[in-house]
C-alpha cells in the first residue's frame, strides 16, 4: 500500500496511469468496433482515452525544462557513446514536449492560428528520433553486457554445456546463431533494467512510425504496444532498480 501511495503521489506514477488508461481504451475501442451492441461503450471508451490524453499534457507542461536538464547531466558523462544517444535522445525529447505543449495551449484556446497537423508531425518526428537515439543507447549497453559475459570463466562452461546439451539445435541452427542467441537471452537476464528499458522502446516505436506513415499498423496494434510500454513503465517507476541508469 505504502509503494502505491508514493506512486500515486509522483507526477510521473500520475502519468503512467493516465498513459495506461489511455492506450486500454484505445485498444479496448479497437477490439470492439464491430460489435454493434457496444457502440455506447465504444463511444465513451473514446471519451475516455481523449480526457486521459488531455490530462497527460496537462503534466507534461514542466517537462520541457527537465529535459533540458538532463541533457545537460549527460553531456557530463565519460563515454562518448551515451554522452552522444543520451542528449540527443534529451533534446529532441525537449523538442517534443515544446510541439506537445504548444497543441495544448491551441486546443485549451491559448494560441490561436497554428497548423495543428505540421506541430502534430514536428512532435511525432521529435519522439521518433528520442526513441531511435534511446535503442541506440540500449543496443551499445547490451553489446558491453555481452563482450563482459564472454570474458567470464563460469558463463563460457555454462554456453558450453549448453551447446553440448542442444546438439539438434546446433545441426539444425547455425551454431553461431544459437550461442550468440544464448548469450543475448543470458545477459538481458543478468540485467533486467536493460531488457524492460529495450522492449519498453520498441513498443513506443509503433507509435510514431505509424503516426509518421512509416510503417503503418493500425490502432490495435498501437493500443496494444503502448499499453505494454505502459506497464513496464510503471513497473519502472514502483521498482526503481529496475530503470535503466544512465
Amino acid at each position: 500500500m505504502e509503494s502505491f501511495i508514493k506512486f500515486t503521489n509522483q507526477s510521473q506514477g500520475r502519468d503512467r496511469i493516465f498513459r495506461t488508461t489511455q492506450y486500454a481504451c484505445a485498444l479496448s475501442k479497437y477490439l470492439l468496433r464491430n460489435n454493434s451492441a457496444r457502440k455506447g461503450l465504444v463511444l465513451k471508451l473514446q471519451s475516455l482515452e481523449s480526457n486521459m490524453s488531455s490530462g497527460r499534457k496537462l503534466f507534461r507542461l514542466g517537462n520541457t525544462v527537465n529535459s533540458i536538464d538532463a541533457a545537460k547531466r549527460t553531456l557530463k558523462l565519460s563515454d562518448p557513446v551515451l554522452r552522444l544517444c543520451l542528449t540527443v535522445a534529451n533534446l529532441n525529447r525537449a523538442c517534443y514536449f515544446i510541439c506537445d505543449n504548444l497543441l495544448w495551449a491551441s486546443n485549451v484556446g491559448l494560441v490561436h492560428g497554428i497548423d495543428k497537423e505540421r506541430w502534430s508531425l514536428n512532435a511525432s518526428r521529435c519522439y521518433f528520433l528520442f526513441l531511435v537515439m534511446n535503442l541506440t543507447r540500449d543496443v551499445y549497453v547490451i553489446t558491453q553486457i555481452m563482450v563482459q559475459r564472454t570474458r567470464e570463466r563460469e558463463f563460457r562452461q555454462k554456453m558450453d554445456l549448453h551447446l553440448n546439451d542442444n546438439p539438434d539445435v546446433a545441426t539444425v541452427i547455425v551454431p553461431q546463431l544459437d550461442a550468440f542467441l544464448f548469450l543475448l537471452i543470458e545477459s538481458l537476464k543478468s540485467q533486467p533494467s536493460v531488457a524492460i528499458d529495450t522492449i519498453k522502446n520498441i513498443c513506443d516505436l509503433f507509435i510514431p512510425l505509424d503516426r509518421l506513415g512509416m510503417y503503418q499498423s493500425n490502432p490495435g496494434v498501437v493500443g496494444f504496444c503502448g499499453l505494454i510500454s505502459s506497464l513496464l513503465g510503471i513497473v519502472s517507476v514502483l521498482h526503481p532498480g529496475l530503470k535503466m541508469k544512465p
